[in-house]
């Protein structure tokens, strides 16, 4: 092993939990996924579903999360939070994650700037609508990086925060860009009701239902 790659494996990350399940959102939903959730977020979304990561976590190397990970046989990996970019050091366990192989994806909630990112990892960017409270916290910087493969993910809170999401693909032509999908927060909004509202506008996104709260209905934290 290089000295170099021996640093990388080094470096430490505040880990919330890695575990193996299925993907429940994105083009991806529905693949077996190995999930690495870090510790910290520097937002505070209304709806947020995941504030146990905002303190709550562990110190450990790349080297022993990459090899957490690869212990799971599955190739596709999603690095998430919490907010993932708050800590410098997911970089080099991105580039572990990569050399060995893996498919790698991260989620981010769009405040932060993706341009260090490896363009070979896979990006879901949120675009905070209003009702998350975080809106003005919104990178549109970031919109310039993305990469065709890539994916904005609106939550939908109400009609809204749909139509500043329609407003928003219409004018900055975000179908033109990457993938996009707009999510329901679930068991506020009906996923009926947003199908409807996007059929009526014909707009050119994707419906996402997060498939792992169907799949695991009482599970908190771990699917």
């Amino acid at each position: 092993m290089s000295g170099a790659g021996a640093v990388r494996r080094a470096t430490v990350l505040k880990v919330n939990e890695i575990f193996h399940s299925i993907q429940g959102e994105s083009r991806h939903a529905g693949r077996p996924c190995v999930f690495v959730r870090l510790t910290f977020c520097n937002l505070r979304c209304v709806w947020c579903d995941t504030a146990y990561a905002f303190e709550e976590g562990r110190d450990e190397p790349v080297g022993a999360i990459a090899d957490a990970v690869a212990a799971y046989g599955t190739r596709y990996v999603l690095v998430t939070g919490g907010e993932p970019l708050v800590q410098p050091g997911v970089h080099d366990l991105f580039a572990e994650l990569l050399d060995r192989g893996h498919e790698v994806a991260v989620e981010t909630g769009g405040s932060l700037d993706i341009g260090p990112l490896d363009r070979r990892v896979m990006v879901v960017l949120d675009l905070k609508c209003p009702a998350s409270g975080m809106s003005a916290k919104n990178r549109w910087e970031n919109l310039e990086l993305l990469k065709p493969q890539d994916e904005i993910k609106f939550v939908v809170n109400d009609r809204g925060d749909y139509e500043w999401a329609r407003d928003v693909i219409a004018r900055l032509r975000l179908d033109a860009r990457c993938g996009l999908l707009l999510s329901p927060v679930h068991g506020v909004l009906e996923p009926r009701t947003l199908s409807e509202w996007m059929l009526a506008d014909r707009l050119p996104a994707r419906l996402q239902l997060q498939l792992h709260k169907y799949i695991w209905p009482d599970a908190g934290r771990g699917v």
